[in-house]
């Protein structure tokens, strides 16, 4: 039998019974509430041990935050572009979502399905980062994501097929050593590079590494303000000129233009080219497409950069994404707590310990274990300016237009004058 304390009168006993209950329930429903928030990433489709490594990453943040639970869905490359605008102004909208910054982030902001993280980044978060990591996510002084890595896009080489050609891969310093080299290549029976025609972006490589290099970035920021006749100008011009003769010498497998991005990194995987003009990030990927699931051996295995042109203003500038990842307007605090997390020093180290990219956090470049991402770490100390891809630079109509003419160019459907014109054209109209 319950027995009242002798001072306490039945009423008030009852109130204050009612109060508890009331305030316990009140807890417990909010206890459901919080256990019930879920974090949803959307990303790009990565390799299986990247994979592992944000499930890792996970399974530590739910362990001190019981009550979050985070997702992460994956969208392969090129459908996740077309895919985002419409999942972002859905009610299916991801609460964090890949982003490589740069003018499309300038879209997604202006439609107003970015969070604005300026002031969470003052307490120490962007102190993290390198100045031009976080200017990538920087429009109008208000800061709109955060960086996860940088990336570069350079040649692997096969050396097994190169000096079975006769070939010196170091050697390979100018626009015209590459054009020896592929003749040299072909000449031997040996197909010399391999590219996912189909997908427009891969090939936008070549046009946008030799814009780069003519232009050089402050050439192609120049571009957009519309000076020396802007994306019509001559840099754009040569770069489809310079395209097009490279096409010519037959650099590539029989059906480029047919073939996706994820075939061309099995095909090199499998040593059917010597070479493949891709991002550092296709070290793991090419390997677990090979049929062989081990690829190209690391002793046989070579990243080098695209090679200068001469005369171009851009010959020590980079060219290659600022990764990283927004957080869309409705999302919780919960969601912004995470990304933080997620891309804090420790992370970042343990990504670069495995391989899996090279991270942007300062230190976190000294975990880099293999030479190829200590090559591009390399690179990117060197470069002048770090030019983002061009169809993500210069945002997503305009980068269509890009993907587009570096097709066109390559199977000769257009010339380098019309071809500079439509991306001038896109940029006028964007």
């Amino acid at each position: 039998m319950h027995i009242l304390p002798p001072h306490l009168p039945k009423a008030e006993h009852a109130k204050r019974t009612l109060a508890a209950s009331v305030a316990i329930a009140a807890g417990l429903a909010a206890f459901a509430a919080a256990a019930d928030t879920t974090v949803r990433v959307l990303r790009v489709e990565i390799s299986d041990v990247e994979k592992q490594y944000y499930e890792d990453v996970v399974t530590e943040y739910e362990a001190q935050n019981p009550e979050v639970d985070v997702v992460f869905e994956y969208i392969a490359n090129e459908a996740y572009k077309t895919r985002l605008p419409t999942l972002l102004q859905s009610d299916q909208r991801p609460d964090i979502f890949y982003s490589w910054g740069g003018e499309g982030l300038r879209d997604q902001v202006e439609a107003g399905f970015v969070r604005d993280l300026t002031d969470e980044m003052q307490d120490g978060w962007q102190d993290l980062y390198p100045e031009s990591a976080v200017r990538a996510f920087t429009l109008d002084e208000r800061i709109y994501g955060a960086p996860l890595y940088a990336t570069v896009v350079g040649f692997w080489a096969n050396t097994a097929l190169t000096e079975q050609a006769g070939v010196d891969i170091e050697a390979i310093e100018t626009w015209e050593d590459l054009q020896r080299a592929v003749t040299t290549l072909r000449e031997s029976g040996i197909t010399p590079a391999v590219v996912g025609g189909q997908d427009g972006w891969p090939m936008h490589f070549y046009w946008g590494y030799l814009a780069t290099r003519l232009a050089g970035g402050e050439g192609i920021e120049a571009a957009k303000q519309g000076e020396n006749g802007g994306f019509d100008g001559e840099p754009f011009v040569r770069a489809g000129e310079l395209l097009q003769s490279f096409v010519e010498l037959e650099p590539f497998q029989s059906g480029f233009m047919a073939t996706t991005y994820e075939r061309a990194s099995a095909m090199f995987g499998d040593g059917e080219a010597a070479l493949h003009l891709m991002g550092d990030w296709d070290y793991i990927p090419s390997k677990e497409r090979s049929m062989s699931g081990e690829g190209v051996p690391d002793e046989d295995l070579e990243f080098i950069r695209f090679p200068r042109v001469e005369g171009g203003a851009g010959n020590d500038d980079s060219f290659g994404g600022m990764n990283g990842f927004a957080v869309t307007r409705d999302a919780s605090d919960e969601a912004v707590d995470f990304l933080r997390f997620l891309l804090n020093e420790e992370n970042q180290r343990e990504a670069a310990r495995l391989g899996i990219f090279v991270p942007v956090a300062h230190g976190s470049e000294e975990a880099l274990d293999t030479p190829y991402a200590r090559k591009v770490a390399e690179i990117l100390s060197e470069s002048n300016f770090h030019q983002v891809f061009l169809d993500q630079a210069l945002g997503t109509s305009v980068g269509a237009t890009v993907n587009d003419i570096s097709g066109d160019l390559a199977q000769g459907a257009t010339t380098p004058e019309e071809a500079a014109a439509r991306v001038e054209e896109a940029w006028q109209f964007r």
